[in-house]
């Protein structure tokens, strides 16, 4: 009887094309195939008798086949990978309006950058995200390593920021975040987690990224690991209380360095206020921002006899500056549509997930993601202190659009497997 149930089985799943949803829907029969043999045999069948009612009420196994293949298949969130392609496609107007297509360096080394983030979205879209389920600790450790080879073995600097430039490719302190990222999805999905470990584990890399000068990358750290921490497994009691805690410990902290703050620091802070008062000094840029995105119009100098000015990091940091700029603020406006969709998206594909772990990777994928739109586009408006944050997918640099390639490939994966958990 047993080689009539695995007959059956093997009719079912020769109808269904992947080979993940096959395991799944092979798993989920044999356990239905149980239960009903089970029901069976309470009625006074025998074990053999109750097997084979078992899989004569399952129907015909072709046409369940042809079901289970509809319902289970791995399915490709369209919506996000439309944002992705639109948002990289329009990550080459900034290079051309700046008149950096002209080089051959720069367009070669963009449509490479471009080519590398498609790359990395596609394969972990394939890859199944519940293999990362239990390797938190491999992700975390890759993730330190990477901060203390920058710490110990730079062997460049920019503006007092160590970095380690491997031929073409500069590695900084930023593309450790998706290795955290991926650890920390793992680690609040295990309920046997405690504070001590947590708070250990989280001020670990802190320290690591004060170390090699990289005050952003903590801010887009603490940010994402604090809204993983409110889906995670621990109690209400005790997200406030590592909640309140931290909040504390911060104010402490920021009272104990208000006395240790230099005259310079605390003036590039008010400038943020009152930036005319400090024109000549840190003042300045805010200034200057603010002149460039009220000159810009609502249709840009795209075409048309462009003033004279110089607009700084017009590729990276300040790279929605130059768009609107060049293109308007019609389109800067369209621009900041289709960023904040992702997040829309992401936010909307949450309740369709049911594993906890794949509501984590989308959780953080959103906090990570959604923060870098948010503060770089606050910081052109005057909001958000002038600081090094790029635009994802935007801004011109590999390790940021790895970054949100990362991101976006794991939210796939979890979107492409949302019907085959069991």
């Amino acid at each position: 009887m047993n080689n009539k149930k695995q007959i059956f089985l093997d009719e079912v799943t020769d109808q269904i094309r992947s080979k993940e949803a096959r395991a799944y829907v092979a798993n989920e029969l044999n356990y239905h195939l149980k239960e009903a043999k089970r029901i069976w045999m309470e009625k006074g069948l025998t074990e053999g008798e109750a097997e084979e009612k078992a899989v004569e009420q399952m129907g015909s196994p072709t046409k369940l086949g042809i079901q289970m293949n509809k319902l289970h298949r791995p399915k490709v969130d369209w919506w996000l990978v439309i944002l992705l392609t639109t948002a990289l496609g329009l990550s080459f107007l900034p290079m051309i309006s700046l008149g950096y297509m002209e080089s051959s360096h720069f367009l070669i080394y963009k449509i490479l950058i471009v080519l590398l983030g498609i790359t990395a979205t596609v394969g972990l879209m394939l890859v199944d995200y519940r293999k990362w389920k239990k390797r938190g600790w491999v992700f975390y450790t890759v993730g330190n390593l990477l901060l203390f080879s920058l710490m110990l073995g730079s062997n460049t600097m920019i503006n007092g920021v160590p970095l380690l430039k491997l031929g073409p490719v500069t590695i900084e302190s930023l593309m450790a975040l998706p290795f955290f990222y991926l650890a920390w999805a793992s680690f609040f999905n295990n309920e046997k987690l405690r504070i001590w470990q947590f708070l250990l584990l989280f001020l670990c890399p802190i320290l690591l990224f004060l170390a090699v000068v990289s005050i952003p990358t903590v801010y887009l750290y603490f940010v994402m690991v604090f809204v993983m921490l409110w889906w995670s497994k621990f109690s209400k009691k005790v997200k406030w209380i590592i909640t309140g805690s931290t909040i504390s410990l911060l104010l402490i902290v920021g009272f104990v360095a208000w006395q240790f703050v230099k005259p310079y620091q605390i003036v590039r802070l008010l400038a943020l206020f009152e930036p005319k008062k400090y024109a000549d000094g840190a003042g300045f840029m805010i200034l200057k921002v603010q002149e460039l995105m009220s000159s810009a119009g609502l249709f840009g100098w795209f075409g048309q006899p462009t003033p004279k000015n110089f607009i700084p990091e017009a590729h990276t940091n300040f790279v929605f500056v130059s768009f609107t700029y060049y293109y308007g603020w019609l389109f800067g406006a369209l621009l900041i549509v289709i960023l904040l969709l992702f997040a829309g998206r992401m936010i909307v594909i949450q309740p369709k997930i049911k594993d906890s772990y794949g509501k984590l990777l989308l959780i953080g994928g959103v906090a990570l993601y959604g923060v870098q739109v948010v503060s770089n586009i606050g910081m052109v408006l005057g909001f958000f202190p002038m600081t090094t944050m790029s635009l994802p997918f935007i801004s011109y640099g590999l390790m940021p659009t790895i970054l949100n390639a990362v991101l976006i490939g794991a939210v796939l994966s979890v979107y492409r497997r949302k019907d085959m958990v069991l």
